[in-house]
């Protein structure tokens, strides 16, 4: 017989220190993967990348986003317009929605994480897998593209170019 675990209400959830290594839907916490080097290591260039590139915009790491009643996602990294930055987790949609693949982390279940995103309102969101070193962007409403080497990410007037990006891991 499976066992049925037992729901955690919100503000349990919200509340809990392991929040950021998790994700709660409906009463249920999902713990994300654990992160690796690598993973750490972009998750930061990410980061670096777009707070040079644009200064009217605001990145952050493991930020909790309400995307409805009863549903907190953890993107690796959420970019928020700064004159409309909303604290302590954003419950309307932010600019832009990155998730950074680890090695035990299944890349359709990163499209759909940004399916969510998307559903949400945020138009544009991102994924990053640092172990083969390739990309996607997503704009809502449109199919996922495959981001070329040479190539760079894009969100509005945000550009990064991936061997920037990826370069980080060269050291």
């Amino acid at each position: 017989m499976a066992q049925t675990a037992a729901l955690i209400p919100v503000e349990e959830y919200l509340a809990h220190e392991t929040k950021p290594a998790s994700e709660y839907e409906d009463g249920v916490v999902r713990q994300k993967p654990m992160p690796t080097r690598k993973h750490g290591l972009i998750q930061r260039r990410i980061g670096q990348l777009i707070d040079a590139a644009a200064p009217s915009l605001e990145s952050a790491s493991e930020v909790t986003v309400q995307v409805r009643p009863g549903k907190f996602m953890v993107p690796d990294l959420i970019v928020q317009r700064r004159d409309a930055i909303q604290d302590p987790y954003p419950t309307e949609p932010v600019h832009l929605c990155i998730e950074v693949l680890s090695p035990t982390d299944r890349t359709s279940e990163a499209f759909a994480k940004c399916e969510e995103y998307h559903a949400w309102g945020v138009i544009f969101t991102w994924i990053v897998d640092p172990e083969n070193r390739r990309a996607w962007q997503f704009v809502q409403g449109q199919r996922p593209a495959d981001v070329p080497a040479d190539g760079y990410l894009r969100a509005d007037e945000l550009s990064i170019r991936l061997g920037d990006l990826f370069s980080v891991l060269d050291s």
